[in-house]
């Protein structure tokens, strides 16, 4: 086996290419075949920066996922250029038990990767959603929270972002039917909420736990951090990015937790320093933000953004109204959001292997879930759609059940069987953007998210699009920090000048004069004509 070993630091101009290689930091293997992961240069970083002109402040923007969660900021200063880093947990010292008072706590962005095998899924940058509960009281959160799923001794959220979605995602994008449904029960069932937990409380605990670690972070990575954080804390702006689907309802239940997690002091406090971006706008910030837009990006240029998240793919499609004196973007009609993501394919799986293994002494609750975790981490990450076979490890070298395909803690599954968990979730992406997209001339569309860096969907929507003269196009960096670190740029730049609303709220106001209507007729007096 070839192994190569570097130390990287954010001074260090290098681009590491794997081809058919596998990234492991801090002894986690991140995979993703024949991609790249491209350190930006001091001079590309200077081409993303901007001097900033406005007062001082502290901006951070924290994209709470239904699978995981990133933080990003900036320490913003008059004159200085606008530099946007990324909470990492690299070396697990960001994931710390909540219950401890301790948070994330932080660490150097000086790391080791040792390559070997297949490359790269950087996990360093995203803290597990998942909040912990040990009789009633706040256990542990993100990684540590992951651990106690399957112990009896603890209730376990996850995936408590779907309880938030509006009833008209609800309605309007009902979730995937899959074929592998054993039980008659909804196709996409919401997990529950710990016994006695409000999902007020859980949000609070978590936004508590990552504003905890954000500011550890803060402090130990920048130069007299603790003394810019006290003179500043009391002013952060906090943005919070959200679905293209959600509304006002949700903007003003985040804001009620983040008062309950001590983020905020007051209610006049959180409309103040609280904004709301959505996850389809910051991204096309991010997206502009990594890539030279020069090169292809004209006046009247019109192009799409996708976000393929945890639980729903949001797509908006922009025109380039100015290149001088700067970008300026607008967008062309109403977003997209639907109920399509990964933890879709987590739950299709969870079904095909629960119906496959029924009188496998392996189908119980507790192994499917571990097959369903170690799917998640590795093999749905690596599908490409080519592939005959592929390899779920769950146990050990005794576990086996050869006449369901189990080897020494392995089950054997075909590509066709992976596919199927995979083709409705692409389908629904593939229909909200051909929606989008009718009837327009789009050269680019631009894919981003944690889901959005499945070979398979990308393969997928490169040959669905590519077909029309839409080039996929997806960034050299993992892109599931996109929603967050583009937030922050969101707030410091402003490129889209002009939105297209969702929905529009009125009455008419000028009413035809109907004889036959009794109500019409009490009013007949108050009739005219007019143009």
């Amino acid at each position: 086996m070839k192994v190569i070993e570097t130390v990287i630091t954010d001074t260090l101009e290098t681009e590491l290419a794997y081809s058919g290689l596998a990234a492991v930091v801090n002894g986690t293997e991140y995979i993703e075949p024949k991609y790249f992961w491209t350190f930006p240069s001091p001079m590309e970083r200077q081409t993303n920066h901007q001097v900033y002109q406005g007062e001082e402040k502290i901006i951070v923007a924290i994209d709470l996922g239904t699978t995981h969660t990133a933080v990003s900021f900036t320490h913003a200063y008059p004159g200085s250029e606008i530099d946007v880093r990324t909470v990492n947990n690299s070396g697990n010292k960001m994931e710390r038990t909540a219950g401890s008072g301790r948070g994330l706590q932080g660490s150097s962005n000086l790391f080791k990767i040792h390559i070997n095998i297949e490359p790269k899924y950087d996990t360093t940058i995203q803290i597990p959603t998942i909040v912990a509960y040990e009789q009633y009281d706040l256990d542990s959160c993100g990684a540590e929270a992951r651990e106690r799923i399957g112990d009896d001794a603890y209730e376990v959220s996850k995936w408590f972002k779907l309880h938030l979605h509006p009833d008209s995602m609800k309605i309007s994008d009902e979730p995937p039917a899959y074929d592998y449904n054993v039980d008659d029960s909804p196709a996409m069932e919401i997990p529950p909420l710990p016994w006695g937990a409000t999902l007020t409380r859980v949000y609070a605990d978590f936004m508590e736990y990552v504003f905890k670690g954000f500011r550890t972070f803060f402090q130990e990575t920048t130069p007299n951090g603790v003394a810019i954080w006290n003179r500043l804390s009391s002013s952060i702006v906090i943005i919070l990015t959200i679905p293209n689907g959600w509304d006002t309802r949700q903007q003003g239940f985040l804001k009620q937790a983040a008062r309950e997690a001590d983020i905020v002091q007051s209610e006049e406090d959180a409309d103040l320093r609280i904004e709301f971006v959505t996850e389809g706008e910051a991204s096309v910030h991010y997206v502009l933000g990594k890539v030279n837009h020069r090169t292809w990006l004209k006046k009247g240029t019109m192009f799409a953004v996708t976000d393929a998240g945890g639980s729903t793919v949001d797509s908006t499609l922009y025109v380039c109204k100015a290149l001088e004196p700067k970008l300026e973007l607008e967008e062309v009609c109403a977003s997209e959001c639907v109920q399509a993501g990964g933890v879709f394919v987590d739950r299709a799986i969870r079904a095909l292997l629960t119906e496959k293994l029924s009188n496998s002494r392996f189908g119980d609750n507790e192994s499917i879930s571990d097959m369903v975790d170690k799917f998640e981490r590795r093999t749905k990450r690596v599908f490409d759609g080519s592939q005959e076979s592929l390899v779920i490890e769950f146990g050990g070298r005794r576990d086996n059940d050869r006449e369901y395909g189990i080897l020494q803690g392995k089950i054997t599954l075909t590509g066709s069987e992976v596919g199927t968990t995979f083709d409705q979730v692409i389908k629904r992406s593939t229909d909200s953007c051909l929606k989008l997209l009718a009837g327009r001339k789009v050269k680019h569309l631009l894919l981003v998210g944690g889901f959005g860096e499945s070979p398979y969907l990308r393969l997928r929507l490169k040959k669905e699009f590519g077909s029309k003269g839409t080039e996929v196009v997806t960034v050299e960096e993992p892109s599931k920090k996109a929603a967050a670190e583009g937030a922050v740029l969101w707030y410091t730049k402003q490129i889209v000048s002009a939105r297209v609303a969702r929905f529009t709220i009125g009455t008419n106001i000028i009413v035809p004069f109907i004889p036959a209507n009794a109500e019409h007729f009490t009013r007949r007096n108050q009739a005219f004509i007019g143009p």
